[in-house]
């Protein structure tokens, strides 16, 4: 595959090294500057470049370095949205994360001075071409979990919905006008909305009308984008210090999602007896979206039995074609600036592994 998603790709985050979390404390304490704390995010940046770079990646990410959240860095910079600090953090499985959140406070709109698009022609600018520059955000239906909705200045969620879509589309615009050509929009919420774990009621919506918005919303921000502009979406269970939020198959939203959604590709969990079979895939399209199977873990530094990989590939292409799946770990590797639990050398050889096996598997198909 010539263009993205890639053979061997991967979710985005990579873990912070001890010179950033130094740097940030040092700048939380009032010993460095702003401007001091960026050189030094900058720096690493460069180092995870060319890392991802030789070990074989065709794309590569900033790793995420300038977050401490995945989505809230993000989020609260739209105008109508800001981050606070809640009475408890969300609960994962044997830990409650670390207590900060977003949430609607007035209209919704795109804020052209938002930071990560200035951050991204730094970024771009690193990569010189070398590689796929690749920028991730969180998707617009991370804005309609329960209770988000500001009621005083939204009397119902078709017209909250009315603005998160045009401030996505004026984002990837945006986004596109400072050189991105691959996005990726992360997404628990719609994961979520296929786990038996959860329970869904927002604005009197039950859960098969929310997927059906979830859908609408994201088809409708992604109209009209530009042609040479892939995007791709992630459904996540949740990360963080290598535990997860929820279980539960894709089967609940694979009929309106995967058949439906306009995107160019579907970064999937698929890393343990959580995330079910492969069936779902069936509703993709033949010829359409591609299934990035994260059947690799990046909870672990462990690496997986390069013959079970290639049998649950096998396994795969029972409900998809070989010539539509793609390989990555099922989630970045830090979607909190706190990291999941392995080394960093793990995590470069994971991915090196995953290229390497990729390069077995699909060869040059």
């Amino acid at each position: 595959m010539t263009k993205a998603p890639f053979r061997a790709d991967h979710v985005g985050s990579l873990l912070r090294p001890e010179r950033i979390k130094q740097a940030r404390a040092d700048y939380q304490n009032g010993n460095i500057t702003y401007d001091e704390l960026r050189v030094v995010e900058t720096e690493e940046i460069i180092r995870i470049v060319d890392k991802q770079i030789e070990v074989g990646l065709e794309l590569v990410t900033d790793g995420e370095f300038r977050r401490r959240f995945w989505h809230t860095d993000f989020l609260e910079h739209l105008n109508g949205i800001e981050g606070y600090v809640p009475e408890h953090g969300y609960q994962f499985k044997g830990v409650e994360t670390e207590k900060y959140t977003i949430r609607n406070k007035g209209k919704v709109s795109f804020n052209p001075n938002h930071p990560f698009i200035e951050d991204f022609k730094e970024f771009n600018e690193i990569v010189n071409g070398r590689a796929v520059a690749k920028q991730t955000i969180p998707s617009p239906n991370q804005l309609f979990h329960p209770g988000m909705i500001d009621k005083s200045t939204y009397s119902n969620i078709e017209d909250y919905a009315t603005d998160v879509i045009q401030a996505y589309r004026d984002a990837i615009q945006a986004f596109y006008d400072a050189g991105v050509r691959y996005l990726q929009l992360d997404d628990v919420y719609i994961a979520g909305l296929s786990s038996p774990d959860l329970t869904f009621d927002t604005e009197g919506y039950d859960r098969d009308q929310l997927i059906d918005l979830a859908l609408r919303v994201i088809n409708r921000v992604l109209e009209g984008k530009p042609e040479d502009l892939i995007v791709t979406t992630h459904l996540c269970r949740g990360n963080y210090q290598s535990t997860y939020m929820f279980g539960g198959s894709y089967a609940l939203i694979a009929p309106t999602l995967f058949a439906k959604e306009k995107v160019d590709g579907f970064f999937l969990e698929y890393d343990d007896e959580r995330s079910g079979d492969f069936k779902p895939l069936e509703h993709i399209p033949k010829g359409g979206a591609r299934a990035i199977l994260g059947v690799f873990t990046s909870k672990s530094g462990e690496l997986e039995d390069k013959a079970a990989i290639k049998a649950r590939i096998e396994e795969a292409t029972n409900h998809i074609p070989l010539d539509q799946i793609c390989l990555s770990p099922q989630c970045g590797f830090a979607s909190t600036h706190h990291g999941n639990i392995l080394t960093e050398d793990e995590q470069w050889e994971k991915l090196r592994y995953i290229v390497d096996i990729s390069k077995e598997v699909f060869g040059d198909k």
